[in-house]
Formats: structure tokens, sequence, C-alpha cells
């Protein structure tokens, strides 16, 4: 639980932080290294990386609803599990879920910030809530390959 809310913490306070310094900034976008990374002002009205986006984005309750009920069953797996990589995984999928949600309550959508490209092609734009969550998909899809072969005989 100490991760969820470190997480949290750290994904409210960089986008507080970053979205007053990009509103500040004219054309809300700065570049930080020429033709690879830039900070922007996104809101996303999708699901992480502007999934399910398009022209039609569904309700941000909605989409804050479906996050809460994840948090609950990972809280119960969180609660039961004694696997330390799980549990980190679940720790920052939590976290930010909940900086998601607190986003989609305050602004009806979700502040992303960070923006990679080369060229013309772009990866969507994200935060540490989305790097979070995607990082602790990896924690517990390596966990559980990892004792899988641990327990094969």
């Amino acid at each position: 639980m100490a991760l969820v809310a470190a997480t949290l913490v750290v994904d409210q306070l960089t986008k507080q932080l970053l979205l007053g310094y990009l509103m500040k900034v004219d054309g809300h976008m700065v570049p930080i290294i020429n033709g690879f990374f830039r900070l922007v002002v996104v809101y996303n009205q999708g699901v992480s990386f502007g999934l399910l986006g398009g022209d039609r984005p569904l309700p941000a309750w909605l989409l804050s609803g479906v996050a809460v009920a994840v948090c609950i069953g990972l809280f119960i797996w969180l609660r039961r599990t004694d696997r330390p990589l799980t549990g980190w995984g679940i720790g920052l999928v939590m976290g930010g879920a909940i900086g998601n949600v607190i986003d989609r309550a305050r602004w009806g959508a979700v502040f992303d910030f960070a923006d990679f490209h080369v060229g013309q092609w772009h990866w969507p734009a994200f935060n540490v809530a989305d790097s979070a969550i995607v990082v602790g998909v990896g924690l517990m899809l390596i966990d559980s390959l990892i004792g899988e072969r641990q327990r094969a005989p």
C-alpha cells in the first residue's frame, strides 16, 4: 500500500507542476530533446495511451468506475499474495489507476504530458500513472512466468 501512495503522490505532483508550467508556455509545448521528446498538454478522454478515445469517448464516470472496480479486485489479490514482485506490480497499477481517476474527477479527462516522437511518428502522450500501470503489469507478468517455471518439475 505504501507503493500505491507513493505512486499516487508522484503522479499528482508531476501533473500539477507540469500543467502549471506548460500552461504559461506559448503553445503549451516544450522541446526537451529535439526530434525525440517534448512536454505537452494533452487531455486524454480514453484509457491509457489514448485507447478508446476516438470521436465518441466513453464517459469519464464509466472509465473511473471500471478503474475503481479493478482496484478493488487488485486489493483483494494483494491481500492474498505472498509474492513480492506481484505485490509491487499491484501497487503500481493501483496507484496509477487511482491517479487517473482523480484526473477524470478534476478535469473530465486525464492530463498527459510526455510526448516521444521520431519524425512524424508519435507514441501516444502519457504520464506517470500510465507508466506505473505498464511497469506494474510487466512485473506481474514476469512474476507469473517465473512462478510457473519454479513450479515446473
